[in-house]
């Protein structure tokens, strides 16, 4: 038997339980603490210089937080200082003390106040969190946002100053995203569209609707925006305009099926001339497949026919 155990034996039952007690939440924290990808950043979300929006989240974050450790050591160090300096003494009659209205009035309107000042500055916030901005001067041509139809949910559809950016359709399926590049006229069948990876040029401002074909999924790319969720019949709209070069990595943040954590998500950021050489090549290269499967189908429908034609001619005994 180990020693620690057999020590521990020594022990009364309450004390036992309660050493026990202590080394588990020792043993969790220490845990949660070694796990770096899962505690990511304790305060804020971790990397959010990718985009305005995402950076206008975090510093929300950042504000709320220290409103929040104000408050909590004001009134922790309240709690301490009252249990040291009122603390039983031998002897000592403590004062007999049945309310206090300036102190219950005070600490009404401070948590008051601090409601308000957290929803001004939450207000504040949202607009640079909500509306896209125009793309820069050194970004990639971009046309008119689509005015994609709105489904009984009401989502606001938000767009640029100028209402142009880069729109794309933002598709959960079990278990990867498609990207469908919406190129304005209207027709679906022909537009640029990849998997698993979305490529946008740098500087940009990118417009999304995210739709599900399935189930529930989540879209989330901590580093350029906040998560939006995708249900089926249900539409979201989001944007963000990358800042640097770089690739930007998240996850589904919403348990859709047994391949959930495979379902990852990924935005590669590249230079305007290199957007549109990939652009370029992958309608290339889907107008090509778009035609062999063309041929194939017409090939198919010939074999089919032949065949039908000779059952069709064969005699019946």
């Amino acid at each position: 038997m180990p020693r620690v155990v057999r020590v521990l034996l020594r022990f009364p039952t309450q004390r036992r339980l309660r050493v026990a007690a202590g080394l588990t939440l020792l043993t969790v924290a220490a845990l949660a603490l070694s796990a770096g990808p899962a505690f990511a950043d304790a305060i804020a979300p971790s990397d959010a210089s990718g985009s305005p929006n995402a950076e206008g989240i975090r510093q929300l974050y950042l504000i709320i937080f220290a409103l929040g450790m104000a408050i909590f050591f004001g009134v922790g160090g309240l709690l301490i200082y009252t249990l040291i300096r009122f603390r039983s003494k031998k002897g000592a009659i403590p004062a007999q003390i049945h309310g206090s209205t300036r102190m219950e009035v005070s600490w009404t309107v401070g948590a008051a106040l601090l409601l308000v000042v957290i929803s001004v500055v939450t207000f504040a916030k949202l607009g640079e969190i909500n509306e896209p901005p125009n793309s820069g001067p050194f970004g990639a041509p971009v046309t008119k946002t689509p005015d994609w139809d709105l489904t009984a949910n009401g989502a606001k559809q938000r767009v640029p100053e100028n209402g142009k950016s880069l729109s794309i359709d933002v598709n959960g399926q079990q278990y990867l995203w498609r990207y469908t590049y919406e190129d304005g006229d209207g027709n679906n069948l022909n537009n640029v569209f990849s998997y698993e990876q979305m490529v946008v040029p740098v500087n940009t401002t990118v417009t999304l609707r995210i739709r599900a074909q399935d189930v529930q999924h989540s879209w989330w790319i901590p580093a350029l925006g906040g998560k939006f969720d995708a249900v089926p019949g249900y539409t979201n709209f989001t944007w963000f305009k990358a800042r640097k070069v770089g690739t930007y990595t998240g996850q589904c943040a919403e348990l859709c099926g047994r391949n959930h954590a495979n379902m990852t998500a990924r935005v590669t950021v590249v230079t305007p001339s290199a957007y549109r050489t990939w652009f370029n090549r992958q309608k290339q290269s889907i107008a090509l497949a778009n035609k062999a499967a063309t041929v194939s189908s017409k090939a198919l429908a010939l074999r089919n026919r032949a065949l039908l034609e000779r059952a069709n001619a064969t005699p019946t005994p």
